[in-house]
């Protein structure tokens, strides 16, 4: 019969080995603590309730057992081993194969200076936590917030990369004759980014990335209100020429800022992708709002000359609400004001990365 062994948990610093027997009610404990070797038997309420336990660990190096001490309470037995020269140890085990009932301590690590004051090895020591990972799963295990946004920005580059490479095959077999099927080509697949980049607007709020939730909705909202209720519900302005240079122009935009987004989760630094992040917007969000401002404006005219999304409200003074009016008033005074904050916020964000836009100019001295 195979004897049971209970989990046990293990951290270090340059000086000492922590390991924490995860068993109950521990009774008629048979400890022994050699140079090399910690022997443990016992009975107690473990992962299989209660039964015997027992272990044993062969030290990745010596330690000094004279002043090694455990102690034993209600929940578990600490032990505190001594090493007998300061270093990290690679592993707690002689033998490179860990057994599965072995866990690393990942809440109990101690600073160097203060042995009472607990550390954040993931903070405090990057490169060793990575290695014990590596030493617990075989792998380093990365955080869930990590991994989703770094799935999040690579599926949408590859979204808007699509949208890219679709109408740039349309537009070079067909020039210009292509731009009344936009819409129809990839209005579908642009439509499903927008309604998925509203979880750019839950991020912030979450603590997933970093900054307010104002920016983000402020531009996802416009573009949502320019592609849905705009595009989406007015065939007459699917075919115009606008949308293929609106299209092209998002996409532009996002196939650059996905992309650094990921170089900065994985800590990739590329130098062009951080110039074009920070640079790219100062040409592209104009182009942008103008081909946003016609839309609008177009679909204005429409609403005018067909009298729709208008409602009539009976009261004692009768009043008829027009959307036109609604899209009169965010030509008028609120499109300026977005624009504004965006390109405000983008220039603040490129000064604090790279420094301010700067023009060069020729000093001419004038000969006396």
């Amino acid at each position: 019969m195979s004897v049971l062994s209970p989990f046990v948990f293990w951290a270090q610093n340059e000086k000492t080995v922590f390991l924490k027997v995860d068993l109950k009610d521990v009774k008629d404990p048979n400890i022994t603590l050699e140079r090399r070797k910690l022997q443990f038997w016992s009975k107690g309420v473990g992962a299989r309730g209660l039964n015997d336990y027992a272990f044993e660990i062969d030290f990745y190096s010596n330690i000094d057992s004279e002043k090694s001490v455990h102690k034993i309470t209600d929940n578990r037995v600490d032990f505190t081993v001594i090493k007998s020269e300061k270093g990290w140890w690679p592993r707690l085990m002689s033998q490179t194969q860990k057994p599965i009932w072995l866990k690393i301590d990942h809440d109990r690590f101690q600073s160097e200076d203060m042995e009472e004051e607990v550390a954040d090895v993931m903070q405090d020591y990057p490169s060793l936590y990575d290695k014990l990972q590596r030493e617990e799963f075989g792998y380093k295990k990365e955080d869930f917030k990590k991994v989703y946004l770094t799935l999040y920005n690579l599926f949408m580059y590859v979204g808007f990369m699509y949208v890219v490479c679709v109408l740039s095959v349309r537009y070079i077999k067909e020039g210009s004759d292509s731009f009344p099927g936009t819409y129809a080509a990839a209005g579908s697949a642009m439509c499903f980014l927008q309604l998925i980049q509203i979880l750019e607007v839950m991020h912030p709020l979450f603590g997933y990335v970093k900054g307010g939730a104002f920016v983000p909705a402020l531009q996802v909202g416009g573009r949502f209100f320019v592609l849905i209720l705009m595009l989406e519900f007015e065939p007459r302005l699917q075919t115009m020429p606008v949308v293929f240079y609106l299209f092209m122009t998002w996409s532009a935009i996002e196939i650059i800022r996905y992309p650094y987004y990921m170089s900065q989760l994985l800590k990739k630094e590329n130098g062009l992708l951080t110039w074009l992040r920070y640079t790219a917007w100062i040409v592209l969000y104009p182009i942008g709002f103008i081909c946003e401002g016609v839309i609008i404006f177009r679909n204005l005219i429409f609403m005018e000359q067909d009298n729709t999304w208008s409602v009539t409200i009976s009261t004692p003074f009768e009043f008829t609400f027009k959307f036109a009016t609604v899209l009169r008033l965010y030509l008028l005074i609120g499109m300026i004001p977005g624009m504004y904050t965006l390109m405000s916020h983008m220039y603040k964000q490129r000064k604090l990365k790279i420094g301010p836009v700067t023009i060069k100019k020729n000093k001419i001295r004038k000969e006396q």
